[in-house]
């Protein structure tokens, strides 16, 4: 098995290499590659890197990655201002806050695929939006979590102050906590959100239904200065992940799912993002999510500093303009 993961890496990649425009740069395995570290949450919008480690395409490429999981965004952010961290799946507001009020340096590389549901305790009573009124919704603070928790309460009409908004940093203790009726609602990606749903749990509405996408990964600007070649490859590997994924069937990556956290049990029955080739990542998304800082007052309202937040130059896409 491993030999034929090892034949498909080498295969793809020379496709890969030669679909790649003219110009572009294309790096082969080196003693000189220096090694890489990438912090994540135990979440379905890191499983191509997951994938691309597992079937030995990274090895392939010659980049010897770590992939370190947090089971907090506090806690990953603090690894990555500590340079525990090279690189994080991250989303927009913990980024621009990493740099507004931490003065972390740091640029935001592409786009990853992820979703969040909104998923409501079987015994909160909750059936729609508009009963959210006075119920305990978990949050995690300056992260996508608040934000759309945000969203979703200007969609049912219901002011910030007709709830109760606890600050649950941890994504294990706000599944538990809700699987044990102790908070009413959170959003919580996957497999969290599975498992809650397999524990006849409800989701009543998901980001991609709010028409939010705020995933992304970046690097300090010391590893996208020192590490480029090793960012190059990555992405690389990143693309190459999401053929094997594609390519594949599931049986043969189901292990990958089960080290994630996805019980054995739900891994036929998870529903995967629709994973896409790199992208860059969205100068408009980036905006909002520094509007609804600012109006919050969790950042300062003269600071202008996400206008270099986004890093072009690894992948060949130009963001619309950011105001």
């Amino acid at each position: 098995m491993k030999r034929a993961a090892l034949i498909f890496c080498i295969l793809l990649f020379f496709l890969y290499s030669c679909q790649r425009k003219k110009g572009e740069s294309v790096f082969l395995p080196s003693t000189e590659l220096q090694p890489l570290t990438l912090g994540m949450l135990p979440t379905l919008d890191g499983l191509p890197f997951h994938i691309a480690k597992a079937q030995g395409i990274y090895d392939s490429l010659g980049l010897d990655l770590t992939i370190l999981s947090f089971k907090s965004a506090y806690d990953r952010d603090a690894a990555f201002q500590s340079k525990s961290l090279d690189g994080m799946i991250t989303d927009y507001l913990s980024a621009v806050t990493q740099q507004a009020i931490h003065q972390t340096d740091l640029g935001i590389i592409l786009k990853n695929d992820g979703y969040f549901c909104f998923i409501v305790s079987k015994e909160s009573g909750i059936n729609q939006l508009q009963e959210l009124k006075e119920k305990n919704i978990a949050v995690s603070r300056n992260t996508i979590i608040e934000y759309a928790t945000g969203q979703l309460l200007n969609k049912a009409g219901i002011s910030q102050a007709e709830v109760n908004k606890p600050e649950i940093a941890q994504l294990p203790l706000r599944l538990q906590m809700l699987q044990y009726d102790q908070i009413d609602a959170s959003f919580l990606p996957d497999p969290a959100a599975s498992i809650a749903m397999n524990a006849r749990h409800r989701s009543l509405i998901s980001t991609q239904e709010l028409g939010i996408d705020f995933t992304v990964t970046a690097f300090s600007r010391e590893a996208i200065n020192e590490k480029r070649r090793e960012i190059e490859l990555l992405i690389t590997g990143y693309n190459l992940g999401i053929d094997y994924i594609k390519m594949h069937p599931q049986k043969e990556w189901k292990q990958v799912l089960i080290e994630i956290g996805v019980p054995e049990n739900l891994t036929g029955l998870i529903a995967l993002p629709v994973y896409r080739k790199a992208e860059c990542p969205s100068a408009d998304a980036l905006d909002k999510a520094v509007t609804w800082l600012k109006t919050n007052n969790r950042i300062s309202q003269t600071y202008s500093g996400y206008k270099n937040l986004i890093d072009t130059t690894f992948i060949k896409t130009n963001p619309t303009t950011i105001k």
